[in-house]
């Protein structure tokens, strides 16, 4: 008799967006009725978020023009979680399926449990496509997933990963991305700035103890540690922040104040998306058409946007590296590289790190 193989459930996850305009408004709604998003009590959260959304949605739904109406972050996705699990299924003595599920649209949480425990694996995986940890990301996600997970009394047995700022494999495709646009700069590189631009945060988020932005330092330092063009050299480099909404004070600096200081500065820009792991609204519609129209407007001598890691093979080995460690360590919660073994990668002040200190 043939041993039936051990069979892993790999739910990948992010945000998500709508699918088209009709959907951009309960979209929006969705993601600013998040407790996580804006943390007032539960009735007062539901009308700012009918009221946001309705406000929102007509400039939500130029920028998705843009792309075709709608979002391609869902495709993405699972082109992501069928090139990971072919990596997975390569060899070993495990069976791995990929699931694909989204915060904020379909398919959402609770509708990819059901699909999953149909399926009937061995045990779950839970995988952020956000490398940087935050309570308004992998922290909301955990928080409906927990719930769903109750509703249904799942009784497989789940392991998640928080994090993975400085995976190697995530470095090395990021890198490869950056060094390959470094090639195409056609002036000195002492007339460069390197740009790594994440989606911001309120700034009350990250004094609270969130490491998010901790940890996006974390991973453009270890991108310009990796570099081969900054070997022996000093590039300009920095960190900034996109996608400001609403009237809260974000952390800074904010990507469209650097465009504007490198243009006045003399400064040809290498913008890279340290954040995002796929194409969407806020790479291409974003960086490609608004900032670029801004470096423009700046004097900026030349404006390059990295692409993202997508289904780079150092990202999607690095996740499956990931997974394994995951699995073998056999944590709740880990992060870091798949080496950490579970081990919290966060200084002590970052409470919200779902990672307990050692010892």
């Amino acid at each position: 008799m043939v041993a039936k193989l051990m069979t892993t459930a790999v739910v990948v996850y992010n945000l998500g967006g709508p699918d088209g305009p009709d959907d951009v408004r309960p979209f929006l709604f969705n993601l600013f009725n998040d407790p996580m998003i804006i943390g007032a009590p539960a009735p007062i959260r539901w009308l700012l978020a009918q009221m946001i959304s309705r406000r929102r949605a007509p400039i939500a739904r130029e920028i998705y023009a843009h792309i075709g109406g709608g979002s391609p972050l869902l495709a993405n996705t699972r082109a992501q979680a069928d090139a990971l699990e072919a990596v997975l299924n390569t060899g070993g003595d495990q069976t791995y399926k990929c699931f694909v599920a989204m915060r904020y649209w379909h398919p959402m949480a609770d509708a990819v449990l059901g699909e999953v425990m149909a399926a009937k694996p061995d045990r779950i995986v839970l995988l952020p496509l956000y490398p940087q940890f935050s309570t308004t990301t992998v922290g909301s996600m955990m928080r409906v997933w927990e719930q769903s997970t109750r509703k249904r009394k799942l009784d497989i047995p789940v392991t998640a990963l928080c994090c993975y700022p400085t995976d190697p494999g995530f470095i090395d495709a990021v890198t490869g991305l950056l060094s390959g646009a470094l090639k195409g700069v056609s002036r000195d590189t002492s007339n460069l700035r390197v740009l790594f631009s994440a989606h911001g945060l309120p700034k009350q988020i990250v004094e609270g103890g969130d490491p998010y932005q901790s940890q996006v330092e974390q991973t453009a330092a270890a991108v310009m540690k990796n570099l081969p063009e900054n070997k022996g050299q000093d590039l300009d480099w920095l960190c900034c922040y996109q996608s400001r909404v609403g009237p809260l004070e974000w952390i800074g600096p904010s990507t469209d104040d650097e465009i504007e200081r490198a243009g006045a500065d003399g400064k040809s820009v290498v913008i890279v998306p340290i954040a995002f792991v796929s194409e969407h609204s806020e790479t291409l519609v974003e960086l490609d058409i608004e900032y670029r129209e801004l470096a423009d407007e700046a004097g900026v001598a030349e404006y390059i946007r990295v692409p993202t890691v997508g289904t780079a093979p150092a990202f999607i080995d690095g996740l499956a590296d990931l997974v394994r460690a995951n699995i073998a360590a056999g944590c709740d919660i880990c992060s870091g590289d798949a080496n950490a073994s579970g081990g919290r990668v966060c200084a002590d002040e970052w409470s919200k790190c779902p990672v307990m200190k050692a010892g």
